[in-house]
């Protein structure tokens, strides 16, 4: 690190442009009027150091010297530092603002009743009608129709949606276009309280209220500062008894005077006072929120961020979240004299006509190929329906049906066969592991129909599931799956995957009480939901992720709306939420360990004059009681610039248990702010020694 003690030095961007210099050209201004004491009171700690350079502009004034002025431009730089870390992170964020207002545009609603009027005009209740390629005027509920819809807009993602009344996919978004068909849709905003509308405030920090904890640490901030400020008042008189300041050594600065020894005075608060994390404190927080938005995830308030990095409880759906969300064929069980490859064909050809996610699996599981030339002709596919709860095809001279086992065992009696017993003992098998039986049936022209075998449909776990809740629970976090299957079902899956616990045919009531016994015993819960039926329990969690293609109603509960509306996202959520938590509790250890150098620099360029004792405390042997006054008042200020990308990026988390993330913070942060100080602050004071009158 380059310091020059002639002028402020210019941060250099920081590779990954977490701070580059056009983001710091941008936010420049901001930080100049954030120098408004009307703003500045907010934080204590640095309203002090601003009062404190408005106290050594005066005395500079009074009784100017080269000293007196280099203190006070830098204590200026400190208080604007402070302002640029806050201004940066609101910055990134005003980015995205301007994007969200870009897309959001002067809109026509057209209501049902025929009436055309400005989307600002509408009201909650209206009912208006979106047709192909019109814009959605306002947030609301799909009361009749099915359409794609561009969200890209709002989530980035270019891939269109299907919004339809009734179920969990029928809330849209205002600002969204429709690109087919026709929907009409009930207005659920109230004037100026659009999702949109909140999105634009909150990722400029408008409504971003102080978390409990950041509230706890500033008021500790504050009782330091207040504590450093009754004992530096207090040395004043102890200078004058002990006439401390008027011994000036050859080739130093003098340090004599009344406005020189304020000014001394002033520093060595400053010095003193943790100024470090008080600079950036702000900035943890909105660059925690801020991360969020980058993954497409806009949290209500700085709360919920927090709160998920202190969560104990994670609730997840089964389906679309730990499991890929449709049945995979997994394997075909023959019964005895027939062969595997025998009942595959029979299946595969079953299924060449199901489009379903179950049928697509089953022939790709056979995989035996294309068909011979002809094998097809005259070929009748027989469709399933909800009465015969199985479908099949018709060959000239053979019938197969797969489907439920009572299904297609009733289809054999029909046809002249009996019931296979091994078959019903390998359906009861899979059923017992958890998955899905299918009974694959033939009848031969002429003969009787019997059982072929069974296909065995399992949910698929997704791929590093385990894994992640096995980081999970190194993080201290519980796993808990929620699933409507039956606690057999639920069992196996929840084993494949990994989680800690399940809940097993789950209605809204088991959910809400779920979370309260949870939170009764002290713990914080976590889940995710989409649908009308999850909003109480969205409400009751400390942090409850809505889908964005979910409900208004659910929505409304969570206290933070993923976008993307990808379940999974809770896990990144979580990890969000601790990376801030752990960002804020390293960078409080660097300010508390960085202040013992400044100790070593100024007590001793105070009081080794008249107490020479004292002179055993220059460690770092500076050149003179101005240099390191100096050194330690340029040092205060610069470690806010370099530690401004640390802050905006967040310490990188990795799951661990708490002692083991106190340690490592110790080592890094504790031992690193003892260190990094002594090095900067006597490179900074070699540089000074060149400086006429210093």
């Amino acid at each position: 690190m380059t310091l020059l003690a002639e002028k402020p030095s210019t941060p250099s961007p920081v590779r990954g442009g977490m701070l580059e210099t056009a983001q710091i050209g941008r936010s420049f201004p901001a930080a100049i009027r954030k120098l408004d004491p009307r703003v500045m009171w907010r934080n204590p700690v640095m309203f002090i150091v601003e009062i404190g350079a408005v106290f050594t502009t005066v005395l500079s004034i009074v009784d100017p010297s080269l000293f007196a002025w280099i203190i006070t431009v830098w204590l200026w730089l400190t208080v604007l530092f402070a302002n640029l870390a806050e201004a940066v992170a609101e910055g990134r964020g005003k980015a995205q603002a301007a994007a969200l207002r870009a897309a959001k545009q002067d809109t026509v609603a057209y209501l049902k009743d025929g009436r055309e009027i400005p989307a600002t005009s509408l009201k909650l209740g209206d009912v208006v009608v979106v047709e192909a390629g019109q814009v959605i005027p306002g947030d609301g509920d799909v009361i009749e129709g099915i359409a794609s819809v561009d969200e890209s807009a709002i989530t980035g993602e270019s891939a269109p949606v299907i919004r339809e009344s009734g179920g969990d996919r029928s809330a849209v978004t205002g600002g969204t276009k429709v690109l087919s068909d026709r929907i009409v849709v009930r207005i659920t905003q109230r004037p100026g309280e659009s999702f949109v509308d909140r999105m634009i405030a909150l990722v400029e920090g408008a409504n971003r209220q102080k978390t409990p904890n950041e509230i706890a640490l500033n008021i500790l901030l504050a009782a330091l500062t207040i504590i450093f400020l009754l004992s530096v008042v207090t040395l004043q008189p102890l200078a004058i008894f002990s006439k401390a300041f008027n011994a000036a050594a050859p080739d130093t600065v003098a340090l004599d005077g009344n406005g020189v020894t304020g000014i001394v005075l002033v520093s060595l608060i400053v010095c003193l006072i943790p100024t470090t994390i008080g600079a950036l404190l702000s900035a943890i927080g909105i660059a925690g929120m801020d991360r969020l938005v980058q993954r497409n995830v806009l949290a209500m308030s700085g709360r919920a961020v927090e709160a998920a990095g202190d969560v104990n409880t994670l609730l997840l759906d089964k389906t679309g979240t730990i499991t890929l969300g449709n049945r995979q064929a997994a394997e075909f069980v023959p019964v005895d004299g027939v062969s595997p490859a025998d009942l595959a064909s029979a299946a595969q050809l079953s299924s060449l006509a199901d489009e379903t996610p179950e049928g697509r699996s089953i022939v790709k599981l056979a995989d035996l190929g294309e068909r011979e030339p002809g094998l097809m002709r005259d070929t009748t596919f027989v469709p399933f329906t909800a009465q015969t709860r199985m479908s099949g095809v018709d060959l000239p001279g053979r019938q197969i049906r797969k489907g439920a086992a009572s299904a297609v065992m009733k289809w054999v009696r029909q046809n002249g066969g009996h019931p296979d017993d091994e078959a019903l003992e390998i359906v009861d098998a899979i059923s017992s592991s958890g998955g899905t039986p299918l009974v694959v049936a033939s009848m031969m022209s002429g003969e009787p129909a019997r059982a072929l075998g069974v296909i065995h449909l399992k949910d698929v776990v997704k791929p590093g599931m385990r894994e992640r809740f096995d980081e999970m629970r190194r993080m201290g976090i519980r796993t808990v799956m929620i699933t409507g299957d039956n606690p057999r079902t639920a069992s196996a899956i929840a084993s494949e995957a990994g989680v800690d616990d399940f809940l097993a045919e789950a209605t809204p009531e088991d959910k809400l009480a779920y979370i309260k016994r949870e939170q009764e015993g002290g713990r914080l819960v976590a889940m995710t939901g989409d649908g009308t039926n999850d909003a109480p329990a969205l409400a009751q969690a400390d942090v409850g992720v809505a889908m964005n293609t979910g409900t208004s109603a659910a929505k409304e509960a969570g206290n933070m709306v993923d976008l993307d509306s990808d379940p999974t996202k809770l896990i990144e959520i979580v990890e969000i939420g601790k990376q801030l938590l752990i960002t804020r509790g390293a960078l409080t250890t660097f300010s508390i360990s960085n202040d013992i150098a400044k100790y070593f620099a100024i007590i001793p360029a105070m009081f080794a004059a008249v107490y020479p004792g004292l002179d055993t405390l220059n460690i770092m042997r500076l050149h003179s009681p101005g240099s390191a006054i100096l050194s330690a008042v340029i040092f205060n200020a610069l470690i806010i610039v370099a530690l401004i990308p640390l802050a905006l990026r967040g310490v990188r988390y990795r799951p661990s248990s708490a002692s083991a993330l106190l340690r490592r913070n110790l080592w890094i942060y504790g031992l690193g702010g003892v260190v990094l100080p002594f090095l900067g602050i006597k490179l900074i004071d070699l540089l000074i020694q060149f400086v006429p009158g210093i």
